[in-house]
């Protein structure tokens, strides 16, 4: 999971960002409407967590944006208890969800997943691909039912490619992806390869077939079809 938080409030900002790193989710923060726009340009997220008082403006402009850039993207937005206008509007523009301030870190974290699962896993905590099927809320995978021991990363790639099945990914697209936006000041990104090579021998020899093709010259595959 890929989240964007766009919260003004730094010290409540440094409490949620160690939070959801705390749950391996992966999260990106911006300050300010600029910032915001900035990012959602040139990068994707699933989840956007999007406090509507901004300094440079009001977050339900970050919500029309979103939702004209990646209609699939989740947001879910962050108001003062006596906004309940700026709720409706904010649903009414195409958020998924609103919390109210204060709140509870799992309350949060437990609605950033519930969207998560809805947008991505249409409710569901497995993905399931014929012998491989990987459990969300226990951070599992197994092939025919055998538990199959990966690395942080290598569970983190499995779950990119599985959520953009039969699509092509650039190794730009995946960099970006598990290591963040900074990641694209690198001078090559020939490690994708080896982490790539790695995933595929352990799901090989843990029984699955060969799932994520190399396409010569634009990126990689996770499809089924032969």
């Amino acid at each position: 999971m890929k989240l964007l938080l766009i919260e003004d409030n730094h010290l409540l900002a440094e409490d949620i960002l160690a939070n959801l790193k705390d749950q391996s989710i992966g999260v990106e923060h911006v300050s300010t409407l600029t910032d915001a726009r900035e990012k959602i340009g040139v990068y994707a997220y699933d989840i956007l967590v999007v406090d509507l008082g901004l300094p440079d403006g009001n977050g339900l402009d970050v919500v029309r944006l979103i939702k004209e850039v990646d209609a699939n993207a989740g947001v879910l937005i962050v108001t003062a208890r006596d906004s309940v206008d700026d709720k409706v509007t904010g649903l009414e523009l195409g958020a998924d969800d609103y919390i109210t301030k204060p709140f509870h870190m799992a309350e949060l974290i437990a609605r950033v997943r519930s969207l998560f699962r809805r947008k991505k896993l249409k409710g569901s905590n497995v993905i399931e691909v014929n012998e491989l099927k990987v459990d969300i809320s226990l951070s599992t995978v197994s092939i025919n039912d055998q538990i199959i021991e990966m690395t942080k990363k290598e569970y983190d790639l499995l779950l990119y490619f599985l959520y953009n099945r039969e699509k092509m990914l650039t190794k730009e697209n995946i960099a970006e992806h598990l290591w963040g936006d900074h990641i694209d000041q690198a001078d090559s990104f020939d490690f994708i390869y080896t982490h790539i090579k790695n995933l595929r021998k352990k799901l090989q020899k843990g029984g699955a077939k060969d799932y994520i093709k190399s396409v010569y010259g634009m990126g990689y595959k996770f499809s089924t079809s032969k």
